[in-house]
């Protein structure tokens, strides 16, 4: 019966290789998107890693920098460092926006981290670079992720400064995918908390109006608080590391109790990347994959079913001259396994040559490829009833033309 089934494939090649080819495509997709998904976890631990902290301390009550607006005054972390087991601790800043290059604008995550005097930490610093050099100035100079597109000597435009890109990195993206684009921590403050031009002067002109600060006795008064105004003295997080053998819970809830702020460890803000901001993206996923899997297994049912009754004749001759059901079946499930097969290997050598152009890291593991395979192969051995359904039931009359 393995000539046999073989005969009848090799007959119907035209449309059994077809078929093949449109199932591989639809498990391709199934791999790129479990890849993605993959992709999007590995991104979310790189992004913890990278940053080289061992705890954040954000704006209370809040879940941190990556997950929900968060805003800390920077003198804090002055607090933070003297704190029993902290070994370093450096203010950062997170704004995700359009980041203007030439007549295009690039949607990026910009990361402020402190350079000069307050670098020798290198807390938020991308941590390897494939060309180019580090921050060293205090303005003006940034550091971008190669998923940008940008070069060394480019020019953006982030609000109404101009950067030159002196350092180019990878995997340096956001929860979200975007890539990241370092760049010192004032030009940030500025960026993510100064107001425009407008909104200044209009501050201003009230302030002076204002007869508590217009005092002519206290002429430095309203100089001072139109500078306090003017000002960029907040933060979104501060990135902590910690002295060898120092605990990460008794570290971050001493800080909580005497700075009023909250803290997360590398576990808890993990836990928040991951099944907070990742879970709706995981179901929907899952969905998208138990879609094409029914859609897989109708195309498969469709295509057995289909060279099925075109050999009626033939399944009842076999009949007639004794052949067993268990036979006839598993002559039909070869076929359905050999679709599985093709399409398979279709699909596995589409989505490795397909993942590299996609704009999210797709992570392509062995154990999604393992479990796809055998997923399709049951899916294969369940489409394939209801064609052995239809051929057992064939009567060897038929053969004679009965």
């Amino acid at each position: 019966m393995i000539s046999l089934a073989g005969r009848d494939i090799f007959h119907s090649w035209g449309k059994f290789v077809f078929t093949g080819f449109g199932l591989g495509l639809l498990i391709g997709v199934t791999l790129i998107m479990a890849g993605v998904y993959r992709g999007m976890v590995d991104d979310a631990k790189a992004l913890l890693n990278n940053s080289g902290a061992d705890l954040w301390v954000v704006q209370q009550d809040t879940l941190g920098p990556y997950a929900e607006p968060s805003s800390v005054r920077d003198e804090l972390y002055r607090s933070v460092m003297n704190m029993p087991g902290v070994a370093h601790a450096s203010n950062i800043t997170y704004l995700t926006m359009q980041v203007h290059h030439q007549d295009k604008d690039i949607r990026s995550m910009v990361v402020g981290i402190q350079t000069g005097e307050h670098a020798w930490n290198n807390l938020g610093w991308p941590p390897h670079l494939l060309a180019g050099r580090q921050l060293t100035r205090g303005h003006y100079e940034a550091v971008a992720d190669i998923s940008t597109g940008l070069k060394l000597g480019d020019r953006i435009k982030i609000r109404r400064n101009t950067f030159t890109v002196v350092g180019l990195t990878r995997r340096m993206v956001s929860s979200g995918g975007d890539p990241m684009i370092f760049i010192p921590l004032k030009d940030a403050q500025q960026a993510q908390f100064q107001k425009d031009n407008a909104a200044i002067l209009q501050d201003r002109r009230r302030t002076a109006e204002n007869p508590i600060y217009n005092r002519p006795a206290y002429p430095d008064l309203l100089e001072s608080v139109l500078n306090a105004q003017s000002s960029n003295r907040y933060v979104n997080a501060i990135l902590v590391r910690l002295n060898a053998g120092a605990s990460a819970e008794e570290t971050a809830a001493h800080i909580q109790r005497w700075q009023q702020l909250t803290v997360y460890t590398r576990l808890q803000m993990e836990y928040i990347l991951i099944s907070k901001m990742i879970a709706t993206s995981a179901k929907q996923i899952a969905m998208f994959l138990v879609i094409l899997a029914l859609v897989s297994a109708a195309i498969v049912a469709f295509i057995i079913y289909t060279l099925t009754m075109d050999k009626i004749r033939e399944i009842a001759v076999l009949k007639l001259i004794g052949t067993r059901n268990r036979t006839i079946a598993w002559m039909i499930l070869q076929q359905a396994l050999a679709l599985g097969l093709i399409g398979f290997a279709v699909g596995k050598i589409s989505s490795t040559f397909a993942a590299p152009y996609f704009p999210k890291y797709v992570l392509l593991v062995p154990q999604d490829s393992i479990f796809g395979f055998f997923a399709v192969m049951l899916i294969c051995m369940l489409a394939s009833l209801v064609a052995i359904r239809m051929a057992l039931r064939v009567d060897p009359a038929e053969a004679i033309g009965g």
